[in-house]
């Protein structure tokens, strides 16, 4: 079998980036991780001077229960002004005093319920923990310094695993892809450039819905597993976007085919072992082979080195080659 594929040029892309930021003013009293390190969800890494935060708490606390206390007391008042009215031994007017005093009591505790809670969440923000899983880059403040409440990052933490790689296609290619595309999944292989017979395996999970009109480009995007942390943000890498399989497809060594005014061609050797010229209609290359869309059977035997010295209906010495991947052994005048 051969694949159909486009070969692309593509970058890879963290999958998450997360700018950390403080939400509290204060001072940097400890750090918690190294630069560069993995970090996961939840992960401590600065700690903001927590103690004026703390005091600020506790004052919310200490006036929540006086509030509530305030509130005991107004509606142990309106129920005497209650029994009072009954006897007309009170004036309506001191009633719907006593009766709006634990209105106001009622609504100072909710306030003093949300002033707790923002002084808790303020507490917890001294605490600065990691949001994703990622790796962390070089931090921007050291121990000791005064950071303002989103005022800037602190840390910048990407997520590498899964990972993207980015790249475009043009958009003549473009019905073709979403023809594919629409029949299933598409398989991405994603090559580095040092690596080029390591590749990752991935899948297109986006397609751009416009093609950029500068470039005639329509922009795709694949995810990849990055486990081993081989692919890094930032770095180019060979994309090849496979669209189909063609089953039964005839392959020969990518030194067979040759190349003459007319086209391609590959000398085929007889069973006589007489070459014969044959023209070709050349597919895609896989690996070292390249596909024979034409002009070849699956079994019949192509020269694959010395075609200088070989002439149509001269004799070739066969060399069968040890590897024997494809349909087609080799020869040689």
């Amino acid at each position: 079998d051969a694949a159909v594929y486009l070969d692309e040029v593509g970058k890879c892309v963290a999958r998450e980036v997360v700018s950390v930021q403080p939400q509290v003013s204060g001072r940097i009293t400890a750090i918690h991780f190294a630069d560069g390190a993995d970090v996961k969800t939840g992960d401590p890494l600065f700690t903001i001077d927590p103690r004026p935060y703390r005091a600020q708490l506790d004052a919310a606390v200490a006036t929540l229960a006086q509030s509530r206390a305030a509130l005991d007391l107004a509606k142990i008042q309106f129920v005497r002004a209650g029994n009072l009215r009954q006897t007309k031994a009170i004036a309506q007017q001191d009633y719907d005093t006593r009766k709006n005093a634990v209105d106001v009591s009622a609504a100072q505790v909710e306030q003093g319920q949300a002033a707790v809670e923002t002084a808790r969440l303020n507490l917890d923000y001294t605490s600065i923990r990691s949001p994703i899983n990622g790796r962390a880059g070089h931090r921007l403040v050291d121990l000791g310094n005064v950071v303002t409440a989103n005022s800037g990052s602190l840390l910048m933490i990407q997520r590498l695993d899964p990972i993207y790689a980015d790249f475009t296609v043009a958009e003549n290619d473009l019905t073709t892809v979403q023809r594919h595309l629409a029949a299933g999944t598409l398989k991405v292989e994603v090559r580095l450039p040092d690596e080029p017979d390591r590749p990752v395996v991935g899948q297109l999970t986006f397609l751009d819905n416009a093609v950029q009109d500068a470039t005639g480009t329509v922009m795709l995007r694949a995810t990849v597993a990055n486990s081993e942390r081989r692919l890094w943000p930032g770095r180019f890498v060979k994309v090849r976007l496979v669209l189909s399989t063609v089953a039964g497809a005839v392959l020969v060594p990518a030194a067979a085919p040759q190349m003459s005014a007319k086209g391609p061609f590959v000398y085929v050797v007889k069973d006589d072992s007489t070459a014969e010229l044959r023209p070709v209609r050349l597919g895609q290359r896989q690996g070292e082979f390249v596909v024979v869309a034409e002009g070849l059977r699956a079994g019949e035997r192509v020269v694959i080195n010395g075609q200088l010295g070989v002439t149509p209906g001269g004799k070739v010495r066969i060399e069968e080659p040890r590897a024997e991947r494809g349909t087609h052994a080799g020869g040689q005048s």
